[in-house]
């Protein structure tokens, strides 16, 4: 899957890195990665699916 801009999509909105899923504010159940000095989100259902390579500490070209 293609890696997706790691930055809010507005102010208070926020864009997972993996699949372009939007979600306003800063939901608690998002995963939140810094990979080469930039934060990454990732929302619960990718989190979930690439729990095992994050647990890891694997960056998310990896996965």
């Amino acid at each position: 899957m293609d890696q997706q801009t790691p930055q809010p999509a507005d102010a208070g909105n926020l864009v997972c890195s993996r699949c372009g899923k939007v979600a306003e504010g800063a939901p608690l159940t998002w995963t939140c990665s810094v990979e080469n000095g930039a934060r990454r989100y990732f929302c619960d259902s990718c989190a979930r699916e690439n729990l095992r390579a994050i647990e890891g500490r694997l960056d998310s070209p990896w996965w």
